[in-house]
């Protein structure tokens, strides 16, 4: 996986972070330690440190999860709806992870595709 690409997946997925952490201080419901939390942070070290060609694999699976746990666990109406647990804080948090994630999983897949 080239610098930049590797830059940008990781980037991307820790920005994703930050929007979980949004949502959390917004007051939406997550446990105590959000699996969320690994599901971002261990693909973004191991392609940030490890360069190597399994963690873009790793990188736009976990995006592909994320994006597909979003309509799965019936939350893609927290992107629209400021109304629920959470509020404007918690859509906006969702937005940024979302957006994120969608960043990570496309870097990944062109970095793959490149490669």
């Amino acid at each position: 996986m080239n610098k930049i690409a590797a830059n940008v997946t990781a980037s991307a997925l820790l920005v994703a972070t930050a929007g979980v952490v949004v949502q959390i201080v917004s007051g939406v419901d997550f446990p105590p330690v959000p699996p969320v939390f690994f599901i971002q942070l261990i693909p973004a070290a191991f392609v940030y440190f490890g360069r190597w060609r399994w963690a873009a694999v790793l990188a736009a699976v976990a995006g592909l999860f994320l994006i597909g746990g979003l309509f799965a666990s019936g939350e893609a109406g927290r992107l629209a709806d400021t109304g629920l647990p959470g509020g404007v804080g918690g859509s906006i948090g969702l937005w940024v992870q979302m957006v994120a994630v969608v960043v990570a999983a496309v870097s990944a897949v062109v970095a793959l595709v490149r490669r």
